[in-house]
């Protein structure tokens, strides 16, 4: 038996850093559509949606993001069918409509959320299949480090779905707390966080949002 050392079992790529820097700098440069999107397509990825409310608590995305969409107030990613399992197939890895219907679920949650108009809402989003789409929860990661986005890092929960029946003994997101307006949020019956404070926490966070860091 050998004697332990950990650098043996350590992996380190050179090539790595490239391959992820050459796909967000794709990322940023497709096109940017407003919310809802206009026609129904195929595939799975990554997406980021901005937003440029003039006035409200997000106010400060509309100075930032005014003349071009830079950061993004949430990241997400759209998987393959049996992704988690690892059971994808070539023919449900591009077939699918997982990108297009998450995008759209969000529309929803946008136009149901108080304090929200969907025409302030914008995204930008790369398709990622067949054998690119390994990279998705690792390209959605690097994206989230880089932009830390207010709806992944302080106020969760945007990206959550009905628990179902049997499953409401959890509290409400913050998010929901803060935008309540989905109807299977309002059944949660666990305790969830003070308004006030998470919004006092929304315009720390706005105060140091520099458009020169991005």
């Amino acid at each position: 038996m050998s004697v332990f050392e950990r650098s043996k079992h350590l992996y380190v790529s050179p090539d790595f850093d490239k391959i992820i820097k050459d796909t967000i700098r794709f990322f940023n440069q497709t096109p940017v559509h407003q919310l809802p999107l206009p026609e129904r397509f195929h595939g799975t990825g990554v997406y980021a949606i901005y937003c440029i409310p003039k006035s409200g608590i997000y106010s400060k995305f509309h100075l930032v993001n005014r003349t071009a969409f830079r950061i993004p107030i949430y990241v997400g990613k759209a998987v393959p069918k049996g992704w988690r399992q690892a059971r994808q197939t070539s023919s449900n890895k591009s077939k699918g409509y997982e990108l297009n219907n998450r995008l759209r679920q969000h529309s929803r949650s946008i136009t149901l959320g108080e304090g929200l108009e969907l025409s302030d809402f914008f995204c930008r989003f790369i398709i990622l299949e067949d054998k690119e789409s390994d990279l998705i929860g690792t390209v959605e990661a690097a994206l989230i480090r880089k932009y830390q986005p207010i709806w992944n890092t302080l106020i969760d929960g945007f990206g959550n779905h009905d628990p179902g029946k049997g499953r409401y003994e959890q509290a409400k997101s913050d998010w929901d707390v803060c935008h309540p307006g989905r109807a299977w949020a309002d059944k949660c019956q666990g305790i969830h966080s003070d308004k006030n404070q998470l919004y006092k926490s929304i315009e720390e966070f706005l105060e140091n949002l520099d458009q020169e860091n991005v």
